[in-house]
């Protein structure tokens, strides 16, 4: 028989029974001390009863809380306006004819690699990577000034409103998928836009999906002669240039928002310049020409060599207030070389106001290896603390399809080769294989985030309700997200389907 008196460790009945006695000796009359004390004895009443409480109920249930799933909640979201296709094609092709009227020179320019993308190159390399005449250069220069003279001017009745902007196709639309995704997540209420190069590149029943959730299709080829880009970075600035907004937030189809951006538009970094960009990795590796040319200088200058580069895989931009913008002379092939820092160069050199982030960008990696995400960047709403806002994924694609898929490399439609959860050489294939968090909760919580589970809720959404909606995937899905972070799937009322997480 157990002697509670004696017991180490009574039960909590008795302690409180305890408890009480102790307190009515304390709290007849006595000294103003014992008096004194009168309120601790309630705190001390009301914890042991606490404790008692829980021990005769036994453990406790977690407590859910169950959401109709997030897509279902933005149906509300008027869709953005769709542009004058005459008035805009007839815009492009006057400043299409200016640029055909003053080619760049020289016409062809061979792009090189450095020795290493890994080592910032030395400046004896920066300065004879290029090879310009000086005859070429001059016409360079003289061309740019022409340009610039003759850009037609901002046709204010063509675009309106703040909205972002995404470019997919092929490959990419799958990654779109989990951007568009968590930016519902995360509470988002901004008009969308999702831009593929022509009518091969749209998934017409994926569209239909969207324009319920304030998204709408567009294809460049219905504005431009989209075989006279020959690069695919290209499309980024003509879907800046022919979206209907006016005030664009773009994110490449690889970025997975973790804050919600919507306040961009409102803070002072966007309101006093119009344009908000974000630091890269790099320095400047442009040619000592680039000042030159583009009339930062008056001859070849190494003035952009500490200069921080800028990183495209989000940009905030006001058409009305910077509408004039102008490719390899920039970065001369390295590390980040594509259309990033054309529009930082066409600022500077149109002398125009900017935000640049003050924050430098941090490395995610996959938890516990030295396996890199992405690249976070922060919310430029903050200018001193840094507070993440945006993932730009471009080592790991956040796709479900490729992260679950089993057996999809011979689909008709988006075929996946192999998944990481079918390849074993993949970084997140053990993270898959035992259900384990890809980002490290530690980590995470040290910088208030946990995007995670949300991005998992956008990846069920694809794998279960949507134009890519698979049975296998979607169980292996939910299995996933019930072992890894605790999700429950339930029926409702009217049978309504339901996604139950823990209380935090």
């Amino acid at each position: 028989m157990t002697i509670y008196g004696d017991d180490p460790d009574p039960p909590p009945s008795h302690q409180l029974r305890n408890t009480i006695r102790r307190f009515r000796r304390l709290n007849k009359g006595g000294s103003p001390r014992q008096q004194a004390v009168i309120l601790l004895g309630w705190i001390l009443i009301v914890s042991a009863a606490f404790r008692a409480f829980r021990y005769f109920l036994g453990p406790s249930t977690p407590l859910l809380v169950c959401q109709t799933p997030t897509h279902e909640r933005f149906q509300h979201i008027q869709l953005p306006k769709t542009p004058d296709k005459i008035r805009l094609s007839h815009t492009w092709k006057t400043l299409q004819g200016i640029y055909d009227a003053h080619p760049p020179r020289p016409l062809n320019l061979t792009l090189k690699t450095f020795d290493s993308i890994s080592e910032y190159p030395p400046l004896d390399a920066i300065k004879t990577h290029t090879t310009i005449s000086s005859e070429d250069a001059q016409l360079a220069r003289q061309n740019h000034v022409e340009v610039t003279k003759k850009l037609v001017p901002y046709p204010t009745e063509l675009f309106s409103g703040q909205g972002i902007v995404i470019l997919a196709g092929g490959r990419y639309t799958a990654f779109a998928t989990t951007g568009l995704g968590m930016l519902r997540e995360i509470g988002s209420k901004l008009p969308i836009e999702v831009w593929v190069k022509d009518a091969e590149e749209e998934r017409e029943e994926w569209c239909t999906e969207l324009a319920k959730e304030g998204v709408v299709c567009r294809r460049l080829s219905n504005y431009m002669d989209t075989e006279l880009l020959e690069h695919g970075y290209q499309l980024k600035i003509s879907a800046i240039f022919f979206s209907s907004f006016e005030q664009i937030l773009f994110l490449d189809a690889d970025n997975v928002p973790v804050r919600n951006p919507d306040t961009i538009f409102t803070s002072k970094s966007f309101t006093d310049t119009g344009v908000v960009l974000w630091p890269d990795y790099w320095k400047h590796t442009g040619t000592p020409l680039l000042p030159y040319i583009v009339g930062l200088s008056d001859g070849p200058s190494e003035m952009l060599r500490e200069d921080q580069t800028a990183e495209s895989g989000q940009l905030v931009w006001d058409k009305r207030r910077h509408w004039k913008h102008y490719y390899t002379m920039v970065s001369q092939g390295w590390a980040g070389w594509g259309d990033k820092d054309t529009f930082l160069i066409a600022l500077r050199s149109l002398r125009q106001d900017y935000y640049m982030v003050p924050h430098k960008l941090k490395t995610l990696f996959i938890n516990g290896t030295n396996d890199g995400v992405g690249m976070l960047q922060a919310d430029p709403t903050n200018p001193t603390a840094y507070e993440p806002m945006f993932l730009h994924s471009n080592i790991i694609k956040w796709s479900i399809r490729g992260f679950l898929c089993v057996d999809c490399a011979h689909e008709a439609i988006d075929p996946v080769a192999v998944s990481a959860l079918e390849n074993p050489k993949s970084p997140i294939h053990p993270h898959l294989r035992d259900h384990r968090r890809i980002f490290s909760l530690r980590e995470m919580k040290a910088m208030n985030i946990d995007p995670e589970p949300s991005i998992w809720r956008s990846f069920e959404h694809v794998a279960c309700r949507s134009f890519w909606q698979n049975e296998s995937l979607c169980n292996r899905t939910r299995d996933h997200m019930e072992q890894t972070f605790g999700f429950q799937f339930r029926k409702g009322v009217d049978d309504e389907e339901q996604i139950c997480q823990e209380a935090t």
